[in-house]
């Protein structure tokens, strides 16, 4: 019988990597082991195809190739152009985008990239322009300190963190608060849904330059026409950040006013997540914006990663295929089902359910527990959770009073809506078995027969929905 030739190349990069430093070895070979042993339910998280993981491991990452196809800074890049090329081509054409950076290494590098672009257009060519200069190197000190003070001057309005937003949306935390004056928008206390009339009242008062949609723990849909319509009112430009949802708009799920990429004029993700692909970044945007976003390397970015990009093209090649689109739709039948589940089993979610990939559970609510309490305790029991705030948390961002769930992952696996309402059953019987310990935010107590029974349970899942079943390491 043939052995799988992604056995054969796992094993062997393996044994190369352990006669150098077999410690590092080992750490990758646990790393799987501890996958396969537990059900994934991190919405940012999934599992990449053997072909995007081995795109990765090979010397196009000995280059350096810092500008941009046909125009770098340095000598002997004609394959780099060529993978850099074909990775872009594959992202217009999945995306209907005009333009396609897929140098970023990462979401936030991916927003800084956006930000300054949307600087450059917005704030630094018209003032060159009225100097009747064509380069910041031009400018005398007296005018380049004015330049520098007007573009550290910009507001930006982005969803609140509680309410389901990003740290890179303007927050103190992150560079991106220091760069701009941030305010937020957050949701409808009732609902826990963005109140749009809302939205537009804020953004008058407030007269963003900025205004940035997407989510990273909002259980719904945002309308990204109503959305270009308040920018377009107030005269910002609107940036969607859809890192969680590339895949469910890659597939087709997410169309019309659910699309960003019709509507906003630049457009961030990762391509990790529920597209499938690397750890990395990337930008969409207009023609407009073109020459600006491809100036992210050297103005943000270091160098390019040539292997990762490599890695890009591969996972954009397979969600061009036919068979992404039904993984997409199977993503949020599995994200509804989980949701079901939980619900029928008396827990509280926020907005009440969901219509993307993920759930957000109310675990303060519904278990007594904080949010670090509860994933704890769901590790415990064979499930990885990430804690997550809800609107007006009151144990704030680290203790928190939720838990995200994420369906990319277990739908890669083959997970279906059956294996779904045994996971929520799983989740809810482990909070229930868990109690706080005294007042500590952090330590909790849980029945050890009830965690080890969560475990048999999860294992008899994942047996059935094995991780790579070709590769044995």
């Amino acid at each position: 019988m043939a052995v799988p030739a992604e056995q054969v190349a796992f094993r062997s990069a393996l044994d190369v990597v352990a006669e150098v430093e077999p410690r590092i070895a080992e750490a990758i070979r646990a790393e799987l082991a501890s996958q396969r042993a537990q059900l994934k339910l991190i919405a940012s998280e999934n599992y990449a195809s053997p072909a995007v993981l081995l795109a990765m491991g090979n010397w196009l990452s000995d280059k350096y190739a810092e500008g941009t196809p046909g125009r770098r800074m340095y000598a002997g890049c004609e394959h780099v152009d060529d993978v850099e090329r074909i990775a872009a081509g594959h992202a217009t054409a999945l995306f209907g985008a005009e333009h396609a950076y897929v140098q970023p290494h990462s979401g936030i590098d991916a927003n800084l990239v956006a930000f300054w672009a949307i600087l450059a257009r917005r704030v630094e060519r018209p003032f060159l322009d009225a100097a009747g200069v064509g380069h910041v190197n031009d400018l005398p000190p007296a005018q380049w300190d004015d330049l520098r003070r007007r573009l550290g001057d910009q507001r930006m309005l982005g969803m609140s963190l509680d309410a389901g937003g990003h740290l890179t949306h303007g927050f103190r935390p992150n560079i991106s608060g220091k760069m701009f004056d941030q305010s937020s928008y957050g949701v409808d206390p009732e609902t826990g849904l963005i109140d749009y009339d809302a939205v537009a009242a804020h953004a008058r008062r407030f007269r963003p330059l900025v205004l940035v949609g997407g989510y990273s723990a909002y259980p719904r849909n945002p309308n990204f026409r109503v959305l270009r319509e308040v920018a377009d009112e107030v005269g910002a430009t609107l940036l969607v950040d859809m890192a969680h949802f590339a895949g469910l708009v890659a597939g087709r799920v997410l169309t019309g006013d659910l699309d960003p990429v019709p509507h906003a004029e630049i457009v961030t993700t990762t391509t990790h997540k529920s597209l499938r692909g690397p750890r990395g970044g990337m930008v969409l945007c207009t023609g407009d914006y073109a020459e600006y976003v491809d100036r992210g390397c050297p103005m943000v970015l270091g160098g390019p990663l040539p292997h990762v990009m490599a890695a890009k093209a591969v996972a954009l090649a397979e969600a061009r295929r036919p068979g992404f689109a039904g993984y997409a739709r199977e993503i949020v039948v599995n994200a509804r089902a989980l949701a079901d589940g939980l619900l029928r089993r008396g827990a509280r979610l926020v907005t009440g359910g969901t219509d993307n990939h993920l759930v957000v559970l109310d675990v303060a609510a519904g278990f007594g527990l904080t949010g670090r309490q509860a994933e704890a305790a769901l590790l415990e029991a064979g499930v990885v959770t990430n804690r997550n705030a809800v609107p007006a948390d009151p144990n704030g961002a680290w203790y928190a009073s939720g838990i995200r769930l994420g369906t990319p992952a277990l739908t890669t696996l083959g997970c279906g809506e059956a294996d779904m309402d045994e996971i929520a059953d799983v989740i809810t019987t482990a909070l229930r078995a868990t109690t706080p310990a005294g007042t500590s935010r952090a330590r909790y107590t849980l029945d050890e027969t009830v965690a080890a029974g969560c475990r048999g349970r999860c294992a008899e899942l994942l047996a059935g929905h094995p991780l790579y079943p070709g590769v044995e390491v």
